[in-house]
């Protein structure tokens, strides 16, 4: 009997990339160029994940206008593309991260990116670290609604031709816990990103875990009970 399909769903910044500082100074720089004075950090972590016209949009002051909008987000790319040519630019991916990417292909998990990135974005990070060539399905918000909502969960399992049982969603944010939930997958969250453990909770995570020790742990135990599933259905 084949192995059942499995499909582990990760967002990039905050849970495979320490992005922190540099989406940090983007957003500072951003905000300055626009004329609104800076801001913190403590602020700018709590948008990560979401589509960044609607991301500036929470941070900025409540009579900003669309268009103000819109220019803010050029402002933050343009910061972003700044910073790649700037010396000593790093965005390094987390301690135990490929570990585990390559632990999962080789039991034969299927992988997918689920990103408020942009594809041009998630092209750079991935083809700077080498993560292409694990990675089966790729979801960014250039093809459409981004998180919360369900679409990228949805279309990495379309793609994939996974279900809903056989399907993990990984992030550091509410908002990629409540994406899977959204789309009747399992939501596991860990903590070395830009979200705290209680507002993932909040965003329902059915568990989080702080390093990649027990995030393996939770992986398998998902996988057991995929396995566990599908020989119940063939009667074996």
């Amino acid at each position: 009997m084949s192995t059942p399909l499995k499909l582990a769903i990760w967002d990039v910044d905050g849970t495979i990339v320490d992005s922190r500082q540099v989406i940090q100074k983007a957003m500072d720089r951003a905000f300055r160029r626009a004329g609104l004075g800076g801001i913190e950090y403590d602020r700018t972590r709590t948008i990560v994940g979401l589509e960044l016209t609607e991301a500036v949009t929470r941070l900025a002051p409540p009579d900003y206008s669309a268009v103000q909008a819109v220019q803010l987000a050029t402002f933050y790319k343009e910061a972003f593309v700044e910073q790649r040519a700037e010396a000593g630019f790093s965005e390094p991916l987390y301690d135990g991260v490929r570990d585990t990417i390559e632990r999962l292909v080789d039991a034969g998990w299927l992988m997918g990116v689920a990103t408020g990135k942009a594809r041009r974005g998630l092209d750079i990070v991935f083809e700077h670290h080498g993560l292409h060539r694990y990675f089966d399905t790729l979801q960014t918000v250039d093809g459409g609604a981004g998180k919360p909502h369900p679409r990228m969960v949805l279309d990495a399992m379309r793609e994939t031709g996974t279900d809903t049982f056989q399907t993990v969603m990984i992030g550091d944010t509410r908002f990629d816990m409540e994406m899977g939930r959204n789309a009747g997958v399992h939501t596991l969250g860990v903590g070395w990103g830009f979200h705290t453990a209680d507002e993932i909770a909040e965003g329902g995570a059915d568990s989080i875990h702080h390093d990649f020790a027990g995030l393996d742990a939770a992986l398998d135990r998902f996988a057991a009970a995929v396995d566990s599933a599908a020989g119940q259905e063939t009667g074996t």
